[in-house]
């Protein structure tokens, strides 16, 4: 059980980081910073000194700057490199939930992660990463609320697990059914027009469409701005429902459009999830994750930097969908390549992946490939639409066979995985996905 391995890596932690220093290194993503700031905070409580470093993605090279005096302690990272970790000198701990490289987990490195145990249950790292902390003392359950947003920041709040529930718990978490566009807490138009997932098609983005859309069901302004989604009544969020299910693919599975609206406590206001978690996401893709980081650890200054920074993010975001929709792509069956070059950000190109495979726009099983130039490399997005447990493709392994085949680094997860190659592969690798793409239709 996943508890057992929770109880041993915090006992195992607790003795060998006594007297050491550490060097927090976590992954600059949601789930990545979430975590990162709960082990912050769990380590300043200890009165253990740490210094962190939040990487877009470890490799090769990054292993070989970790300083030898300390304890390394990986936070959403590090499961794809256990031979490279196991060659350092180091004491390394591992919090992560992505695949592992190796079938045994060599015996210097000691980890937490749901894939190394018989009774599997479906973690993100800040959740993992809440667990240990909350074993190492009971003063830290009030950093529930952290792991919550990081599970929403991997998109894995459908499935209510054993575990997943007590930490909602802990968390003090208001559960509301609705629409699933975010913020639920701000004007409904806004939220309309800035609506990345679901991605609407002919409303996102559409503001001259959304007040359309909102005269044509009866809601009205009050005084000079709507009401939010969470303030709506009952009829007018039926009416709503209706409305947007009737701007979708019949195709859609449009029960992805309704569920659970987390809402917390933070920085003393109710707060939708969603919006949080897209904030401290869109820091990071803004090459702002110090400011994520302070953020979640509750720095005002930081929340009021954060914000500017989430308004510019949604501005590209939404010129990045319009860039997408009005310029060529290559479509096969069954997959599409989106190469987007240096017209959108590389730190941006799998958000983009992650919307278009949530839209209506991709039938369920289209694997949706996003390019976008970063100096002298390709960082690669891969994404299922409408993600499919049953589906025997897989595409962390996909990005594997790229990268042994053209060099770079890979990975990720079976529905959602990304690489980097160099700028001079670029029609190489095209080729390459296009050939194993066709040929894994084949085989299915």
């Amino acid at each position: 059980m996943v508890i057992n391995l929770i109880d041993n890596f915090s006992k195992e932690f607790l003795e060998k980081s006594k007297d050491k220093k550490i060097q927090l290194v976590s992954h600059f993503d949601t789930d990545g910073i979430t975590s990162a700031a709960i082990f912050s905070k769990t380590l300043e409580r200890l009165n253990i000194q740490f210094s962190v470093k939040i990487l877009k993605a470890l490799d090769k090279k990054e292993i070989g700057l970790f300083p030898k005096e300390k304890i390394i302690l990986l936070l959403d990272l590090g499961s794809s490199y256990l031979q490279e970790l196991s060659e350092l000198e180091n004491e390394i701990f591992i919090i992560d939930h992505h695949e592992l490289s190796e079938k045994i987990v060599p015996k210097n490195i000691n980890i937490v992660n749901p894939h190394v145990i018989k009774d599997y249950e479906d973690l993100c790292s800040a959740e993992l990463a809440y667990l240990v902390s909350k074993k190492i003392s009971k003063e830290n359950k009030d950093l529930a609320h952290l792991a919550i947003i990081g599970m929403v920041g991997d998109t894995m709040e459908r499935e209510i697990n054993k575990t997943r529930n007590k930490i909602l718990i802990d968390a003090n978490v208001n559960i509301k059914k609705g629409l699933l566009i975010y913020p639920s807490t701000r004007p409904l138009d806004k939220a309309l027009e800035y609506s990345p997932k679901p991605f609407i098609p002919g409303i996102t983005g559409e503001s001259k469409r959304v007040y359309e859309l909102l005269q044509e069901i009866g809601i009205e302004k009050i005084g000079k701005t709507y009401k939010a989604l969470i303030d709506l009544s009952e009829k007018e969020m039926k009416n709503l429902v209706t409305a947007i299910m009737l701007r979708i693919s019949p195709d859609e599975k449009r029960q992805e459009y309704i569920g659970n609206l987390y809402l917390i406590k933070f920085f003393n206001k109710i707060e939708d999830v969603r919006e949080l978690s897209a904030i401290i996401n869109a820091c990071s893709r803004m090459e702002e994750s110090a400011t994520a980081l302070m953020f979640c650890l509750g720095n005002n200054a930081a929340r009021k930097k954060a914000e500017r920074i989430y308004v510019k993010y949604r501005q590209h975001i939404i010129s990045g969908l319009k860039h997408i929709n009005q310029n060529g792509k290559i479509q096969g069956r069954e997959y599409v390549i989106i190469n987007a070059k240096d017209n959108i950000k590389d730190t941006i190109i799998g958000t983009m992946a992650s919307i278009l495979s949530f839209s209506s726009i991709y039938k369920k099983g289209t694997i949706i490939i996003a390019m976008a130039y970063n100096n002298d490399k390709i960082k690669v997005s891969t994404r299922m639409a409408g993600k499919n447990p049953r589906s025997p493709r897989n595409l962390k392994k996909l990005m594997d066979s790229i990268i042994e085949t053209l060099g770079g680094e890979s990975g990720g997860h079976k529905h959602a995985a990304g690489c980097t190659i160099k700028k001079e592969q670029e029609d190489k690798f095209i080729e390459l996905i296009k050939k194993k793409l066709e040929f894994e239709l084949i085989k299915v």
